[in-house]
């Protein structure tokens, strides 16, 4: 057998279970094909290593058997393997052959592929072994076995880079699914290697497949005939088209088309009809989409591995019919006819969803549902693109309408942009000019976020135009508050403070206060530019105020924004620091992506400011804002650019190269929920340290200062060289330097010294 890659932690803590004598049942529980009887091989080879023989078949035999004298670690005297199936075939026989002479010690019995027909049998069986204490049972099976005394070890599949999972081949590696595939590409190919070139396809393939161990090394077999760019493609269609397993192996590990008939085996009613109905379904739906009254058949799903939770929103579970069942049902579907009724109920459910969210969505509501629209962003995706397909053109205008929020918070920009514009103009009839009206307005949102507010302005005064042979005076005042923000983007400040003005008392009149409260805030940040300061806090106090009241979290963060940036021009870097950590924190509960990188970089380099101890941080908060940019496809002005540019190059001269470098790919790697929570650890300025903790530290090296941090937490000189991957002898120099630059005599006034700095 190949050896195991990726399992290390489960195999030792099966090989630590085997070794309790409490155990007596333990059943290693997973979906077909995740490697449960190979991982269970490895731990009796393991424990027949001990014994001093081997663990193999008997000829026309279901088991096999490891005899030794004396006892293994874990008392073992001797182990045995059944193949369920097998010995049901030939008429269930005694499970333990008879102990030989001198033979003591408890007996390990692996009895492998108890599914289907098997179960109730290997059920009975293992039950009946429950009451011997001189026998233990270490089972493998899709579901537990329901035995009393039971203990599971889920086997999950290996992780996954995730789509877009970049094309850094050692970034790609770190995922297990990654390393499975490039070790088995390599017996395939041995001349393959993972490059810039196909690490990207490379991700992709492992994240269609799940990570599912059988399904990627079937998948690096076909290296032989297809690149991994070509093979990424012909994913994308159905997994099932993976075959050419060995030819000694069960036919079910031959082909995934096997695999999942396999899987579905015995599968009927009601679950059998979930599962096809939520095979349309992209990954990441929730459980309302199989309904309250289906959770019965939903746990069944659950249970047989054919349903899996992929994630979880605030205790809610996010599904996925796993791979290649999916694609398996989809084909059946499609063949039967039925795939289109199904695929129409699909996006019926979430045109009805996305419209239902609209009144939460701009106040109390708003985090919860932008959460719950994130999760269920591919779903959305899938059901525009039906809606298009059967040419319900004010379906698809209606729900792109009703994604302009979730779209605008989850970066999705440019996607955005391209929705408006074909949502628009569709091939069949006209749509009405109220809604092409919406449409213009909401593509120069996506057009300024993206960096160019020129086409903003272009886009929203046609929405005007559009609108103004309409007389929709509520949606022409909200689209000139659009008109105006993109007027000051673009320069042009007289001309944005004209249309604010107007439209700030259109808005007030009808009592739209959200739109009131956005106008507010626009012509506060003219007024600023205006060099107007009294007047722009007066009309930012009025924005936030009714931000508040309405509990619109996306607003509110963008006032406190320029609230901190007009505190700052104040000389009052306190009052910024807590504006921009309560923005950062709105922007955490509501997973904003397209905003969140030009928040990082104020609160960046308000940090540089004011906190020079905090460079490093102050480095990881500019490569995160960079890369999360980068994803979300948006451009800044140059001056700003200018300004980050300069803060970069400031802080690459004040460090080591090599400490720059290392935070750089740090901030570099962080998601958008790590970046928040690295800028909000940052202290605050009432828990900054005093000026002379300030030049005790800056006396240090960068590296001194981590050696030092590291003594502060205790850890020995053998923990810091591991934890900085240096030598331990580089470690105790950095101590003395530590200690003679602070003037201490032991690591207890390191971490004195280190606490006056915190």
């Amino acid at each position: 057998m190949t050896e195991l890659v990726g399992r290390e932690r489960e195999s030792a803590a099966l090989l630590a279970r085997l070794r309790d004598p409490s155990v007596r049942v333990l059943t290693v529980t997973g979906r077909a094909g995740v490697g449960k009887s190979r991982l269970a091989a490895q731990a009796l080879r393991e424990v027949a290593g001990e014994l001093g023989g081997t663990v193999g078949g008997a000829s026309g035999d279901a088991s096999g058997e490891s005899r030794a004298s004396g006892e293994s670690g874990a008392g073992f005297g001797r182990v045995a393997v059944v193949d369920a199936a097998q010995w049901c075939a030939a008429g269930r026989g005694p499970l333990l052959p008879q102990a030989g002479p001198g033979e003591s010690g408890r007996v390990l019995l692996l009895l492998d592929g108890c599914d289907h027909a098997a179960r109730p049998a290997a059920a009975d069986a293992v039950a009946a072994l429950a009451g011997d204490p001189g026998v233990v049972v270490l089972a493998t099976s899709v579901e537990p076995l329901g035995v009393y005394g039971e203990r599971l070890l889920p086997l999950a599949p290996l992780p996954v880079p995730g789509y877009g999972g970049g094309d850094d081949p050692d970034g790609v590696l770190e995922a297990a699914s990654v390393a499975l595939f490039v070790r088995r590409a390599r017996d395939a190919d041995p001349a393959f290697a993972l490059t810039l070139e196909n690490a990207a396809a490379v991700a992709e393939i492992c994240t269609r497949l799940d990570g599912l161990p059988l399904a990627v090394e079937l998948a690096a077999r076909r290296l032989r005939l297809l690149s991994p760019q070509s093979l990424a493609a012909r994913l994308r269609g159905r997994t099932t088209v993976l075959a050419g397993g060995p030819a000694h192996a069960p036919e079910r590990h031959r082909s995934l088309s096997a695999l999942a008939e396999w899987s579905c085996r015995g599968l009927e009613g009601p679950a059998r009809a979930l599962l096809e109905r939520l095979s349309v379904y992209e990954p990441g739906f929730g459980l309302s989409a199989a309904g309250v009254s289906a959770e019965a058949d939903v746990e069944t799903l659950l249970d047989r591995g054919l349903l899996a939770v992929v994630d979880e929103e605030r205790g809610e579970p996010r599904l996925a019919v796993t791979e290649p069942v999916r694609s398996s049902c989809r084909a059946e579907l499609a063949d039967s006819g039925r795939e289109g009724a199904v695929l129409d109920a699909h996006a019926d459910r979430y045109r009805l969803l996305v419209a239902g969210a609209q009144a939460g969505l701009s106040g109390t509501e708003q985090e919860r549902l932008l959460r719950e629209l994130a999760a269920e962003g591919a779903n959305v995706t899938a059901a525009l693109g039906r809606l298009r397909e059967r040419g319900d053109d004010e379906a698809v205008a209606a729900l792109v309408l009703g994604c302009r929020l979730p779209w605008l918070a989850q970066g999705r920009l440019r996607e955005g942009l391209e929705w408006c514009d074909g949502a628009a103009e569709p091939a069949g009839t006209a749509l009405p000019e109220a809604v092409r009206a919406r449409l213009a307005d909401m593509s120069g949102l996506f057009a300024l976020a993206l960096g160019d507010p020129q086409e903003a302005v272009r886009r929203h005064r046609r929405a005007l135009a559009l609108g103004k042979t309409v007389g929709d005076r509520r949606q022409n005042a909200l689209a000139s508050v659009h008109l105006g923000t993109a007027l000051l983007k673009a320069g042009d400040a007289p001309g944005a403070r004209a249309v604010l003005v107007a439209a700030l008392s259109a808005l007030a009149s009808m009592g739209v206060t959200g739109g009131a409260a956005a106008a507010s805030a626009a012509l506060a940040a003219v007024m600023r530019a205006e060099g107007d300061r009294r007047k722009a806090l007066e009309l930012l106090d009025r924005a936030e105020e009714a931000f508040r009241r309405i509990r619109d979290g996306r607003g509110l963060a963008g006032a406190l924004r320029l609230a901190a940036a007009l505190a700052l021009e104040g000389e009052e870097p306190d009052r910024a620091d807590g504006a921009l950590r309560e923005a950062l924190r709105l922007y955490g509960a509501l997973d904003e992506r397209s905003e969140l990188p030009g928040l990082l970089e104020e609160f960046a380099l308000l940090l540089l400011r004011t906190a020079p101890a905090q460079r490093p941080r102050t480095v990881r908060l500019l490569a995160a804002a960079d890369t999360l940019r980068a994803v979300a496809g948006a451009e800044v002005p140059d001056a700003w650019r200018s300004e980050a540019e300069r803060a970069r190059t400031e802080l690459s001269a004040r460090l080591d190269w090599s400490d720059f470098a290392t935070a750089w790919a740090e901030g570099v790697r962080m998601g958008a929920r790590a970046a928040v929570a690295e800028a909000l650890a940052a202290p605050t300025a009432s828990h900054r340290p005093s000026a002379g903790a300030v030049a005790e530290a800056q006396s240090l090296t960068p590296r001194q200062v981590q050696v030092a941090l590291l003594v502060s937490e205790g850890l020995t000189n053998r923990h810091i060289a591991a934890r900085l991957d240096i030598s331990e002898w580089t470690v105790v120099n950095h101590v003395r330097q530590v200690m003679r630059r602070l003037g201490c005599t032991s690591r207890v006034q390191v971490a004195g010294a280190v606490g006056r700095w915190a």
